[in-house]
């Protein structure tokens, strides 16, 4: 783990074409040799228990990651739900204030990775 927020974890794992060669498939070499950053969102049923608020977190985590892709070097990258936003404070998974609370706190989250990384 590399950084993280109240709600969301950033970890890393490099990318190594030649560390994956030994016993893997000639796919899984090919795959890691492209250069470029990889990102990954995992929402899990236990932190977002409906599937429009997991789409909608995830939606926000590409967009925000997107906007730091060339601030990383080369390797995958996930960012992981870890606790939950209170229902009680965010009724709709599509409202404006879910959307702008993710989004703001992945912001935090990939800006704290950059200066790791």
């Amino acid at each position: 783990m590399i950084a993280k927020t109240p709600h969301f974890a950033l970890h890393r794992c490099a990318l190594n074409a030649k560390a994956a060669q030994p016993g893997a498939a000639p796919r899984v070499a090919a795959l890691f040799a492209a250069q470029a950053m990889w990102i990954g969102a995992m929402t899990p049923k236990r932190w977002a228990k409906r599937a429009v608020t997991r789409n909608a977190i995830k939606r926000q985590i590409y967009a925000v990651s997107a906007e730091f892709a060339d601030r990383y070097p080369q390797a995958a990258f996930i960012v992981r739900l870890r606790s939950a936003f209170a229902r009680t404070e965010f009724v709709s998974a599509e409202s404006d204030q879910l959307k702008q609370a993710v989004r703001t706190e992945v912001q935090a989250l990939m800006l704290a990775g950059a200066k790791v990384s």
